[in-house]
């Protein structure tokens, strides 16, 4: 049929070489453009984490161990060098230096992200995770802030909201990143120029996620 083994191999080359160039360029977008820390991540592969332990807590959902961080300013050239290292890698954002995040289950998540967008206030980035979070970058210190928000606005206890924060020393996978059989990351709402260097303060959209977190759970 005009096809050799070694033309196999040159196709299969060939598309690992475009999946390792659509891989780089998504990692070199998040630091160059919007200014985010990158770190190769782990993969679910049948259920099991490719680290290696039988007792992972988080599988596909940490990142390398021996994997370095790529900064926030990394070029694409210093990406792919980087990167080359751990081809297929998951994408893992480090929360706590360019944004934390504030996040609830997804239905929730949805519903107060049209409420906010019809009220026009400032939003960043918000990520649907593949096991049913919604994930709203806001700005560095709000997992520290959180109890004391929740207070002021009535609310004592943040985990009968099903809202939780994430700060220093966390991290969330990006899209299109996956965990395997759950599915892929995804945006919600992507990020732009206008709001994914500089996400808002938690204080603008806590209340509206509480109360939607709130009923949902009711």
């Amino acid at each position: 049929m005009g096809f050799t083994i070694g033309g196999i191999r040159e196709i299969r080359s060939g598309t690992r070489r475009r999946v390792r160039s659509s891989e780089c360029t998504t990692v070199a977008e998040f630091t160059g453009l919007w200014g985010w820390d990158v770190v190769p991540g782990a993969r679910t592969v049948g259920g099991t984490c490719s680290c290696g332990r039988p007792d992972c807590r988080k599988p596909g959902a940490h990142p390398l161990e021996f994997a370095s961080q790529i900064p926030a300013g990394a070029t694409l050239d210093e990406v792919t060098r980087s990167w080359g290292e751990f081809p297929g890698a998951a994408v893992m954002l480090p929360v706590g230096r360019a944004f934390d995040v504030l996040e609830v289950a997804e239905p929730a998540g949805r519903r107060a992200l049209a409420r906010l967008e019809r009220m026009g206030l400032p939003l960043g980035p918000v990520v649907a995770t593949p096991d049913g979070r919604a994930q709203f970058l806001v700005a560095p210190g709000a997992a520290a802030e959180l109890p004391v928000l929740l207070y002021r606005l009535g609310w004592d206890d943040p985990t009968a909201l099903d809202l939780r924060g994430l700060g220093p020393g966390e991290y969330i996978t990006a899209p299109p990143s996956d965990r395997g059989d759950l599915g892929p990351a995804h945006w919600l709402r992507p990020p732009a120029l206008d709001s994914a260097t500089g996400p808002p303060a938690a204080r603008l959209l806590l209340g509206t996620l509480a109360y939607v977190a709130h009923r949902s759970r009711a």
